[in-house]
């Protein structure tokens, strides 16, 4: 089962099987994503008037990695020990010009996501996540707004357990999905990066569903979604939280599985 979040419900698949650890929590002996993480965007829709949606994302995907609030992930590992790198690759973009049309079922992200690996704008990467990021007038029918702001799962395509991601635009409900800050000017474009950052954090430490969680069989990223860190003023007098390359972002904070676990904007 997908794994969805929103400020309204979380509907989670995987409930603990164990007590929880000394951080919180339980690692059910599944995967995590090695190495570095690759970052596509599948832009679907109209995106002609959202210039600062793709710069802010763009920059997002380009600068996060070897930062110290991607640095959380590294407290996370597998069977073997081998913990997440602080490395994430952005590996581009394509638009998709309403191939499903305005509401998007599962499914339909799904193959989004497929058509761009068989067309070929897309490599068939297990160490990637790929991100189909919904424009204004696209909604997604299985709870866009009223469940989720966004989600992420997994799926054979192409002989590959592929990771992808929905995210919808979070101006379609900004009391459920932005944060009340802006730091880039356009609240809309801040509350889709912090989307596209949890889900990342969530997807890197639990991509199969069968890694990391807490005993009610929350993943980690989830337990901090909509908390952030110290808040500074930005040069717009907004608030953000997190500084990448050249632009301010307010993020949400990620769990630390260290000592007895806590939500964090930076590790260490």
């Amino acid at each position: 089962m997908l794994q969805r979040i929103g400020r309204i419900a979380l509907v989670l698949s995987l409930a603990g099987t164990a007590a929880a650890g000394a951080t919180g929590l339980i690692y059910h002996g599944g995967p995590v994503l090695l190495g570095t993480t690759t970052v596509y965007y599948v832009f679907y829709g109209d995106w002609s008037a959202e210039a600062t949606q793709t710069a802010v994302l763009t920059t997002f995907a380009q600068c996060v990695g070897g930062s110290s609030y991607y640095n959380i992930n590294t407290t996370y590992y597998d069977g073997a020990g081998r913990h997440v790198s602080n490395s994430v690759a952005y590996g581009g973009s394509v638009a998709d010009n309403y191939s499903h049309g305005r509401s998007l079922t599962d499914a339909a992200v799904k193959a989004i996501v497929s058509g761009a690996i068989s067309s070929g704008a897309f490599p068939a990467d297990a160490h990637a996540v790929y991100f189909v990021l919904g424009a204004a007038d696209v909604d997604e029918s299985s709870g866009l707004c009223t469940a989720y702001c966004g989600w992420h799962n997994h799926a054979t395509i192409a002989g590959q357990d592929i990771k992808f991601a929905f995210v919808g635009d979070p101006d379609r409900c900004p009391a459920a999905c932005e944060s009340g800050y802006f730091p880039s000017g356009d609240a809309g474009a801040d509350g889709m990066a912090g989307t596209v950052a949890l889900l990342l954090n969530e997807t890197v430490t639990d991509p199969d569903f069968n890694a990391w969680t807490d005993a009610q069989g929350f993943e980690p990223a989830a337990k901090c979604a909509f908390t952030y860190g110290t808040l500074y003023t930005t040069a717009n007098g907004s608030q953000a939280d997190v500084h990448l390359c050249d632009r301010d972002f307010i993020l949400p904070e990620n769990w630390v599985n260290v000592r007895a676990g806590r939500c964090a904007i930076k590790y260490p």
